[in-house]
């Protein structure tokens, strides 16, 4: 049985040792401060007996992967060495406050001790098997994930792509099983991921220069509920979008548009597809989104924020969408091994068992109103908008320079849709490191709103 936590910063006697491995963190979603401090200058004073060496490391970094690497990112001149908690350090022992979790990854924080301490003892026991064999750690990852979800088989893989290709493999087995011969849709404005597959559910700049794109996919307005009943017939195959968009801007469904996919979904025997890559595991107070609308999904595709920073990707159906599976009807070799699904389940005890996952509307509250009453007026700022610690705040001009103005001030964070600033902190942020980030974002409008 799951432990239960009248306090999420509380953590119960029976299960101290399991969810918190390091002394140094007495509770389990926060580093101690003081910690953080000494590490840090312990950083700075490394980085100051050595400066050359530093210096030379770093340069390394930069032109190794300039030369050597795929040049598809755009990175900025930071190498990043460790984290704790909300906090993470450079090569050169510099501390930043990260308000993206590696776009919506490190839900439970850098290096959590008790997902930490999951996978070190996994590590040392089994690593990798095929899946040829079975593996405990997969087998309680499937259950957790199946009993989160609502739904009845979930397979196992290793990102949100992948997931979302399996989600799609799947469809059109169910519908070509029905003699369906329809498109799959998607919502527009939705990301998906970056396979050729992906992309032809999503943006149109992500498919430019992969034409052809491949047949059998097309896009409804999202929110649009006359476009959609337009959009439906029996032939669809199914109906994919993020409950709340991410690249889109940070743009939460409708309650009249979810509802009625589902309804549709259901009078067409159109499967409904969840996308909750990025708002899933928590990031939302619950533990997927569309939990919040009382509507049961056929499919749901996550990722991201599941594994605790380790790389893991879920799809969880119904057992009519299962059946239409057998052996050999897909397959991974890295999907569901012993070290993934280990994190995983860490991650999913620190965000359900210990209670992190209930504070998250209240911290996005906080984060929330902070904005609103210092920025909320500003020439700069159109809207904020959001959902937990999901929350983007739109500008009425191009938000790189504003990224970049909070990257002069130790803090980490991104812009999207070219004008939001995409705000996604690990979910242990407190109210101290809410308040900050709030006074520097601030200035940093100032600063930019003064020198356009």
């Amino acid at each position: 049985m799951s432990p239960t936590f009248s306090d999420p910063h509380h953590v119960d006697s029976k299960h101290a040792d399991s969810l918190d491995a390091d002394p140094h963190h007495a509770d389990p979603h926060h580093a101690d401060p003081q910690s953080s401090i000494q590490s840090e200058e312990s950083a700075k004073e490394t980085a100051k007996d050595h400066p050359k060496d530093r210096t030379n490391a770093h340069s390394r970094v930069i032109s190794d992967e300039q030369t050597f690497h795929l040049q598809v990112y755009g990175r900025y001149p930071v190498v990043l060495e460790r984290g704790e908690g909300v906090w993470v350090w450079d090569d050169e022992g510099n501390r930043y406050l990260d308000m993206l979790s590696g776009i919506a990854v490190n839900n439970t924080g850098h290096c959590h001790p008790h997902v930490v301490k999951a996978i070190r003892e996994q590590a040392g026991k089994l690593i990798h098997t095929s899946n040829f064999y079975y593996n405990e750690p997969q087998s309680r990852l499937a259950r957790r994930l199946a009993e989160l979800s609502g739904l009845d088989r979930v397979f196992l893989c290793n990102s949100g792509v992948e997931a979302m290709e399996a989600a799609l493999k799947m469809a059109r087995r169910y519908g070509n099983a029905r003699g369906k011969k329809g498109p799959v849709l998607a919502a527009e404005g939705g990301f998906h991921g970056r396979s050729i597959a992906a992309i032809a559910l999503g943006k149109e700049k992500y498919r430019k220069g992969f034409e052809p794109i491949p047949a059998g996919f097309a896009t409804t307005p999202y929110n649009d509920v006359e476009a959609l009943r337009a959009s439906m017939g029996d032939d669809v195959v199914a109906l994919a979008f993020e409950p709340l968009q991410g690249e889109g801007g940070i743009t939460a469904v409708s309650e009249e548009f979810m509802r009625e996919a589902r309804a549709l979904c259901d009078r067409h025997d159109v499967l409904l597809v969840m996308d909750e890559v990025q708002c899933g595991n928590g990031r939302t107070g619950s533990y997927f989104f569309y939990e919040q609308f009382g509507v049961r999904p056929d499919v749901v595709v996550t990722a991201k924020g599941v594994g605790g920073g380790f790389p893991v990707g879920a799809v969880m159906v119904t057992q009519a969408v299962a059946d239409e599976m057998e052996r050999g009807s897909h397959g991974t070799t890295y999907g569901g091994n012993p070290l993934g699904s280990a994190a995983a389940l860490a991650a999913i005890e620190v965000l359900v068992d210990g209670g992190l996952m209930r504070g998250v509307n209240e911290r996005g509250a906080w984060l929330m109103e902070g904005l609103r009453a210092r920025v909320g007026g500003h020439p700069l700022v159109r809207e904020i908008r959001g959902v937990g610690l999901m929350v983007g705040v739109e500008l009425t001009i191009p938000g790189r320079p504003v990224v970049e103005a909070l990257l002069e001030r130790r803090i980490l964070s991104n812009v999207t849709m070219d004008r939001v600033i995409r705000i996604l902190p690990p979910l242990l942020i407190d109210k101290p490191e809410i308040e900050m980030f709030v006074s520097e974002f601030a200035e940093c409008l100032e600063e930019v709103h003064g020198g356009a």
